[in-house]
C-alpha cells in the first residue's frame, strides 16, 4: 500500500467568491496525502465555496470539500484504495472498506452531491465518475465545464504544464 514516491497528476483548489471562480495549484504532496490537501484547502478562507480536485496518476480523481462539520469527499474509483494511500485515506474517512483485490468493477465512493449546490447534481456526477473511458483530468474538466470554471482550470493547468 505504501505509495510514497511522487505520483503524477495535479491538485487544484477551486474557490467561488462573489460569483467568480478562481483556481490555484495545491502542493503536489496533496496527491499522496489527503490530510495535507484538507489542511491546505481549509487555509483558503473564503465566504464562498472552496473545494479541491485531485487527479492522480491518470487512474482516478478525488474531490475534497471542507465543511464546518468536517469534510465532504468523493473518490471516483474505490478500487484505487488498493494501490494509493490518498484513495485509502478517503475510504478511511468515509468509513468504507476497500474492495477485494479481484473486483474488476469501478465505482465511485463518497458524496455524489458534493457539488450539487454549484450546478452539478448527484446523478450527473455519478455519470461523470463512472465514465471509465475518460482519464481523471478529462472527468475533472467535465465537472469544471458543468459548474462553469473550465476556462480558469484550463488556464491553471497550462501554467502548471510549462
Amino acid at each position: 500500500m505504501a505509495q510514497h514516491e511522487p505520483v503524477g497528476g495535479f491538485a487544484v483548489a477551486v474557490v467561488r467568491e462573489d460569483g467568480k471562480w478562481r483556481c490555484s495549484a495545491l502542493d503536489a504532496s496533496a496527491l499522496n496525502d489527503l490530510d495535507k490537501a484538507i489542511t491546505e484547502l481549509r487555509r483558503l478562507r473564503s465566504t464562498g465555496a472552496v473545494f479541491g480536485m485531485l487527479a492522480v496518476d491518470d487512474e482516478f480523481f478525488v474531490l475534497v470539500r471542507p465543511t464546518p462539520s468536517g469534510v465532504s469527499l468523493l473518490l471516483s474509483d474505490a478500487a484505487a484504495a488498493l494501490d494509493y494511500d490518498v484513495a485509502a485515506d478517503v475510504l478511511d474517512l468515509l468509513r468504507v472498506e476497500p474492495p477485494d483485490e479481484d473486483d474488476e468493477e469501478v465505482w465511485p465512493e463518497g458524496d455524489l452531491g458534493i457539488l450539487a449546490d454549484l450546478g452539478l447534481p448527484d446523478d450527473e456526477m455519478q455519470v461523470i465518475a463512472s465514465e471509465v473511458d475518460y482519464y481523471p483530468d478529462e472527468q475533472l474538466r467535465m465537472i469544471a465545464q458543468r459548474c462553469g470554471f473550465e476556462d480558469q482550470l484550463d488556464e491553471l493547468l497550462d501554467r502548471i504544464a510549462r
